[in-house]
């Protein structure tokens, strides 16, 4: 999760080229230079090894209209599928060009951050480094780090959400009609019940469940390859749950990490059950699992995930997947599988002004570690805005 190219680098290397989701970027720098900044990130990624790549649209007509009659919401976006093989091939190219023009230190945590009448301050086991700007991308697992640096220096924060759910594991025939056309689909349905938004996300056709470790706390995540002979026969994807809160309880990833550390304790990591055995109340067990027509692609603990998600959110997903089997039939079998718990921990929000920087001068703060973005696409782009604004104010 850190390292040279972040939690990107060994994901699945969708770069969704859309301000609909994966961050807010647009708010800050505007819609048009969002989608612009994108497109260069994209061009970027096919001149460094992503040239034989394939730009999926999901501006699909009927599955659009498939979607509303069944009270879903498909969102637009363009998506360019790297796969995690690819993905690394292009990181790896940008490295080599990078090595021998920037000092890199690995290893290296950086302690805190000091403003000084001539800029920053950084201090690590390497020593003190300063310069007249100062960016910080620490991504989602900097999380806590951003929060005291921003408390030390007065910088302004708003709680986020987090999302929690489940990774969906299920034929890759069931939804081949719809990851054909574009391969990844971003659908949100209002659930009746409580009117919550449940949406698909990381969908990976023909791929692969992981675990993820998010500083000791294993949850569940998905990625699939670019090269044919390392696909496998299903598709995954997360339904996910948004949750935000109010006064007086602001720590919403820790409400996210202690539903993962419940699932950690019981299921001694990921736990996996049948949808049919959650359906009549029922714990999966390994003979179950075994005699299910769909075969996993991550060794978890078969158990029962109505004991680690809270109702609301687990009523929500379940109505979600009928809903889904109605444009993807299959999907609400028996033998679809669910892992849990998916959760997407989400930086507090800085507060940033349009050029990204902070109430510090010469201090920003970019890519998923300032809660503004959440994506690959949207956090590479805020990359390359503060790049050229720090050209242009200090080269």
């Amino acid at each position: 999760m850190t390292g040279f190219g972040g939690a990107g680098a060994f994901s699945d290397g969708k770069y969704n080229i859309t301000t609909a989701f994966g961050g807010t970027l647009h708010r800050y720098i505007g819609r048009e230079k969002a989608l612009e900044l994108m497109h260069q990130v994209d061009s970027l990624n096919v001149r460094f090894g992503g040239e034989n790549t394939r730009l999926y649209s999901t501006a699909d007509a009927s599955l659009s209209t498939l979607c509303l009659q069944n009270n879903l919401h498909l969102l637009d976006a363009s998506v360019r599928h790297l796969g995690t093989d690819i993905n690394y091939r292009v990181l790896t190219a940008l490295f080599d060009v990078l090595k021998d023009r920037v000092d890199f230190y690995f290893n290296c945590p950086v302690g805190d951050i000091r403003t000084t009448p001539d800029g920053f301050i950084i201090t690590t086991p390497e020593g003190e480094f300063s310069g007249r700007a100062c960016v910080a991308s620490v991504g989602r697992s900097g999380s806590s780090w951003m929060e005291r640096v921003c408390r030390t220096l007065g910088i302004p924060t708003q709680s986020n959400r987090v999302d929690i759910g489940v990774r969906v594991e299920l034929p890759a025939a069931v939804f081949s009609h719809i990851t054909d056309k574009v391969y990844e689909s971003k659908i949100v349905y209002k659930t009746e019940k409580y009117q919550d938004l449940v949406r698909t996300f990381c969908m990976n056709p023909r791929g692969a469940v992981v675990n993820e470790n998010t500083n000791g706390i294993v949850t569940v995540n998905g990625h699939s390859y670019e090269d044919p002979a390392k696909q496998t026969d299903n598709t995954n994807f997360a339904l996910l749950v948004s949750k935000h809160f109010t006064e007086p309880f602001k720590d919403s990833n820790g409400y996210g990490e202690s539903i993962a550390r419940l699932s950690n304790m019981l299921g001694g990591g990921v736990i996996i059950q049948r949808f049919g055995d959650l359906i009549r109340g029922q714990r999966s067990t390994p003979s179950r699992i075994g005699k299910s027509f769909v075969e996993p692609t991550l060794s978890a603990t078969p158990g029962d995930l109505s004991l680690v998600i809270p109702k609301r959110i687990l009523d929500g997903i379940i109505e979600m997947i009928y809903a889904l089997d109605k444009i993807a039939p299959g999907t609400a079998n028996d033998d679809t599988l669910l892992y849990g718990v998916e959760v997407k921990f989400y930086n507090m929000e800085v507060a940033l002004d349009e050029h990204l920087e902070t109430c510090h001068p010469g201090l920003f703060i970019i890519g998923d570690g300032s809660g503004v973005t959440h994506s690959l696409s949207q956090a590479s782009a805020s990359g390359i805005y503060v790049a050229d604004q720090i050209l242009e104010r200090y080269v």
